[in-house]
């Protein structure tokens, strides 16, 4: 990744980690607005990692309960098997 695309990534995850601790809707849009006072480049990739890493949470919150659907559905198949 380029610098930009550290410092946007990196700072993605710190607001996301605020927001999720501090219970505060909406703080990465506050700073996306103050970051594109100075710089739209870093504003717009600041974006695409806060919506990224938001559908990677989304992603492992649907696999984890897929996984544990599978997992019960199978087991209530083995117990019926067995009886």
């Amino acid at each position: 990744m380029s610098a930009l695309e550290d410092l946007a990534d990196a700072l993605a995850k710190d607001v996301l980690e605020a927001e999720r601790k501090l219970k505060i809707d909406r703080l990465s849009e506050d700073i996306a607005k103050i970051i594109a006072e100075s710089s739209t480049t870093l504003e717009e990739n600041f974006m695409t990692y806060v919506r990224v890493r938001r559908a990677e949470v989304r992603g492992r919150k649907f696999l984890a309960e897929r996984v544990k659907s599978a997992i019960e559905e199978h087991k209530a198949a083995q117990q019926k098997a067995d009886k």
